[in-house]
């Protein structure tokens, strides 16, 4: 059985403000429940002007509130950003709040550039660190009885949150492996990995009193419309944002589609966006459903995740109403 769920990340687009974008996701989250999808997580970003959701704590908790059933969670928290204890205090505090509904999806990449990540006091550590894998016990040992003399994140005890690790990486799903925690592929950032991460999750895990037994997402860019035709016309943005990101140029909020159709495109630079976007999950119904099948056997994922990047929160809607439609085994 393959569940569905959503990855937001509160998209800006040009007209429009960070508030009415942060709107428009709990207008969605009320949407995707009523559609029955499993669960909504936000993502962390900073110092982006075409993304709303930096402060996953503060959006999860207004999500928690305009839902009542869905899972609501981070997709994920950037652990070297913040102290282990405010991380767990924070959502030692949700989940007290809403026992048994929230999710603590864990990260380890900036979500920034390099400059806002010392305006936030970042320590950096290179993939397969003792300094991440340091910070990641630490955060989960404040779940646990704190002994007479240790520093206890006091909302946390008793309020375990289900943790799980996210990453692009062999090394980070190996790692989720070895802690017997479930793990988040984000096939979106890197899909060349999410195979043999995949792979390298399942044979290093190890049974935790967390899970039993492995359990894994894959995050993937999704966009659904009536129409194989209408769904590229309303994909024309996200190949303007790979062709701004490959350049190094994307410094203000997402275009339209309509102002994307009139992009000054390169030919050769078109085709190697062209060819990028060949790992996202777009099209009509039937295409897509054939996509993620071919996905979900590839990868052998328990879930996928949705992150839909589509303008107007009507085509968004619509894009998760199609996908709960074509993989109807997850509603």
């Amino acid at each position: 059985m393959i569940e569905i769920s959503v990855l937001d990340t509160a998209p800006v687009w040009r007209g429009s403000t960070p508030a009415q974008a942060l709107r428009e996701s709990m207008t969605l989250a009320a949407e995707v429940e009523r559609m029955g999808y499993l669960r909504y997580w936000v993502a962390e970003h900073h110092n982006a002007p075409f993304i709303a959701s930096c402060a996953p704590p503060v959006l999860v908790a207004q999500i928690a509130a305009a839902t009542s059933r869905m899972r609501v969670g981070s997709g994920g928290v950037m652990l070297p950003n913040h102290p282990p204890l405010v991380v767990a205090e924070q959502f030692g505090t949700l989940e007290a709040l809403n026992p048994g509904r929230v999710d603590l999806g864990i990260g380890r990449s900036p979500g920034t550039d390099m400059v806002t990540a010392r305006a936030l006091r970042r320590v950096s550590s290179p993939p397969g660190s003792d300094a991440y894998r340091d910070q990641i016990r630490e955060l989960l040992g404040y779940f646990e009885p704190r002994g007479p003399g240790e520093v206890a994140a006091v909302p946390a005890e008793g309020s375990r949150p289900a943790v799980w690790l996210l990453g692009s990486s062999v090394d980070n799903a190996r790692f989720a492996g070895e802690l017997g925690l479930p793990f988040a592929f984000a096939h979106h950032v890197r899909p060349e990995n999410a195979a043999p991460a995949l792979r390298a999750y399942r044979e290093a895990f190890r049974p935790s009193a967390a899970q039993d037994r492995p359990r894994a997402i894959v995050a993937a860019s999704v966009l659904v419309a009536d129409t194989d035709e209408r769904a590229e016309w309303l994909a024309g943005p996200i190949a303007v944002i790979i062709h701004q990101s490959l350049k190094g140029a994307r410094n203000g909020p997402n275009l339209t589609p309509e102002e994307a159709a009139r992009y000054p495109w390169p030919a050769e630079e078109h085709a190697q966006v062209r060819a990028r976007m060949t790992s996202h999950l777009i099209g009509g119904p039937e295409t897509v459903a054939r996509r993620v099948g071919e996905l979900i056997d590839e990868t052998g994922a328990d879930e996928l995740m949705a992150m839909t990047l589509v303008h107007g929160l009507e085509d968004r809607v619509r894009s998760h109403e199609l996908l709960a439609k074509a993989v109807p085994q997850a509603t």
